[in-house]
This record gives structure tokens, C-alpha cells and sequence, in this order.
């Protein structure tokens, strides 16, 4: 920044022309569109994440190169992701795990380290990404037990945007782990989180043992 602090990031005319076909009214299908027209492009990425933006952050997800999403620049994303509301900080990382993160070994690795972060969305990140590998139905990791010690060792006390991913895991290991299942509501009771939701209609409560009720009746009537 040569003596231009204060002034307005200078962006590419190609980043210009992206953020005049965005506005308020753009749908997340609008971006995956553009995404694909663009295909991978790191550089215009960043330029669109550096807007500090909530829509434009979304699209950069889509295009960035996962090859160069080091665990600095992981970091850094986390850190911007901060100036967001709560649920568009959680969406965007959200975003960032299902789009990038789950596609490479690597970034997997990275977020079985993240258990234990200083960051609340990458603990959010480890317990998603555990939930996920159980939601799909697949034959899950070995570390069930593992993780069912350590949501009832920690879900009472963590961050509102955790607890939700580590809910999601414990939901998801009940309905799929029998053995395990009166375990997983035993859970819910004891923590009681969610338990007065207001649920739209169509929608599974997040309390656990209404969740795992649902959900398990859903697969046995099939």
C-alpha cells in the first residue's frame, strides 16, 4: 500500500465485472453458475473475498484452488469470516468445508487436527465433518466411541455454533448406530438443547431424542 491507506481497494476490471452481475437478489444457484463460467481462478478469489462481502465471499469459496488454501491462509479466512453476523459466519465456513476442505486429503487431515482449535468455527468444522461421514449412511470412522465421550464431556459448554455440530453428529450416530442409540437421547435429555425449538413444518426438530425418533422411523417405514 503505497500511501493510499484509507483509500478504496483497487479491483481487476475482471472482479469488477463480476461483482455488478451480484446483488441482493442473487440466489445461491446464480453463484454455482458463475462459478462454472469462471471454473478455478485463486487470484479473483481472493479479490472477491477481500470486498468483505457476504455473497461475493460465497462465490470466491467456489473458485479458489484448494492446492493453495494453506493452513495460514485457512487461518486468515477465519479471522475475516469474523466480521459476519453469526449465520452467515457459519454458513460461509460451512461452505468452505463442503465446497474445498472435503475435497482433498490434505485439508481432511487438517480438519481432524481441529478438535480442540481456538477457533469455534473449526471445532464447528471437526464435529460437521464427523456428522457428515454418519448422516450419508456409510460405514462410519472407528471413532464413535471416541466421540460420543467427548460430546458428552464438552457439548454443555461449548459455543452456540459448535453445539450445533456436535448435535448433528450425536443425531446422526443415533439413528445409524443402534447399539449407541439410547446413548445419543440419553444425551439430549441430559443437555435439554433445542428441546423448545420452534420447527417449521416438514422439518426434524434438532432435539436429539425427537431427531432420532423421526429419523429412524423415516427409514423404517421405507
Amino acid at each position: 500500500m503505497n500511501g493510499n491507506e484509507g483509500t478504496e481497494l483497487k479491483l481487476s476490471s475482471k472482479a469488477e465485472n463480476i461483482l455488478s452481475q451480484i446483488n441482493s437478489k442473487t440466489k445461491l444457484g446464480d453463484l454455482r453458475k458463475l462459478a462454472k463460467d469462471i471454473k478455478k481462478d485463486h487470484e479473483l478469489a481472493m479479490e472477491l473475498w477481500s470486498t468483505g462481502e457476504f455473497l461475493p465471499r460465497q462465490l470466491a469459496i467456489l473458485i479458489m484452488d484448494k492446492k493453495l488454501l494453506t493452513e495460514d491462509l485457512l487461518n486468515q479466512l477465519d479471522q475475516d469470516m469474523q466480521i459476519h453476523p453469526f449465520n452467515e459466519r457459519n454458513n460461509l465456513m460451512d461452505w468452505l468445508m463442503a465446497n474445498q476442505l472435503t475435497k482433498d486429503k490434505k485439508k481432511i487431515a487438517l480438519i481432524e487436527s481441529w478438535e480442540n482449535s481456538p477457533s469455534a468455527l473449526q471445532r464447528r468444522v471437526f464435529w460437521y465433518y464427523q456428522g457428515r461421514l454418519r448422516w450419508t449412511g456409510q460405514t462410519p470412522p472407528e471413532n464413535t466411541e471416541y466421540l460420543l465421550s467427548a460430546l458428552e464431556a464438552k457439548i454443555a459448554q461449548e459455543e452456540p455454533e459448535v453445539q450445533w455440530a456436535m448435535n448433528f453428529t450425536a443425531g446422526w450416530i443415533g439413528v445409524y448406530d443402534e447399539k449407541n442409540r439410547a446413548r445419543c437421547i440419553k444425551l439430549g435429555e441430559k443437555t435439554g438443547l433445542y428441546k423448545d425449538d420452534k420447527v417449521s413444518k416438514g422439518c426434524t426438530p434438532n432435539y436429539l431424542p425427537e431427531f432420532i425418533t423421526i429419523e429412524v422411523n423415516k427409514r423404517h417405514d421405507h
